[in-house]
């Protein structure tokens, strides 16, 4: 009776770890900018993160990310205003945006380049490995210094091809020699430092991975809560923070 009530135990904890999803809680800092006369102070927020078998999850302030591998659909939600808009996958990144956006936005493509810099360094409890990544935006180079690690508890390589490529391709528009560059980089991304220059503008911002851990997934958390309105676009204000 002991052995069976053993057996059963260990059966019960094996499908509870199967079952558990993953948390990722991030901290990241943008310096203070100035454009074409327009002032942003210095902003410091905290991103947390949920990945399951098919869906991911990211919500950093007010808003969210959703994408679900499964329905192939993305979804970016406004928990301030109570909305959301969503496309299906593969992402145009430019459909979600005001008519009087769209346009100027599909024309840019951003290309990408990574190299590995062989450096090694421990963050936190991770061991991680250097990269730089230099993007090109209309010919404006930003330098990423990337730390990242495969020492972390899910199958970075089919996060990375499930999640992270649609997302990188849609939002940031690359092409597909830019998005095999990104795919140099083996494991999650650690901690990040991107400085460049935009319009003039100085720009830089840094971000580290605080928490990974197993964990059940909130009820909802993959879901857009009830009651948000769905839009047919991002709302002018969200694009301008």
């Amino acid at each position: 009776m002991k052995k069976f009530i053993v057996g059963l135990t260990i059966i019960a904890m094996a499908a509870l770890s199967l079952s558990a999803d993953i948390y990722i809680k991030s901290k990241s800092h943008t310096d203070a900018m100035s454009v074409m006369g327009q002032n942003t102070p210095a902003t410091d927020t905290v991103s947390e993160a949920w990945i399951s078998d098919n869906v991911f999850f990211n919500r950093t302030g007010d808003n969210g990310i959703i994408i679900d591998a499964a329905k192939k659909v993305f979804i970016m939600v406004n928990y301030g205003s109570k909305t959301y808009v969503e496309a299906a996958l593969p992402l145009d990144f430019s459909k979600l945006l005001p008519p009087e956006m769209s346009a100027m936005a599909s024309m840019i493509i951003m290309s990408a380049k990574v190299s590995p810099s062989g450096e090694t360094k421990k963050i936190g409890s991770w061991n991680c490995q250097g990269y730089t990544m230099v993007m090109s935006i209309m010919g404006m180079p930003i330098t990423t210094k990337v730390w990242a690690s495969t020492d972390v508890p899910f199958d970075t390589v089919k996060f990375n091809a499930k999640f992270m490529v649609e997302m990188a391709k849609g939002m940031m528009r690359l092409d597909d020699a830019s998005a095999k560059e990104m795919a140099k980089i083996k494991g999650y991304q650690i901690a990040s430092e991107t400085s460049g220059e935009i319009m003039g503008a100085k720009m830089r911002s840094t971000t580290e991975v605080v928490e990974i851990s197993k964990k059940s997934a909130p009820a909802g958390v993959y879901a857009v809560p009830a009651g948000f309105k769905k839009t047919d676009f991002i709302n002018m204000a969200d694009i301008q923070r």
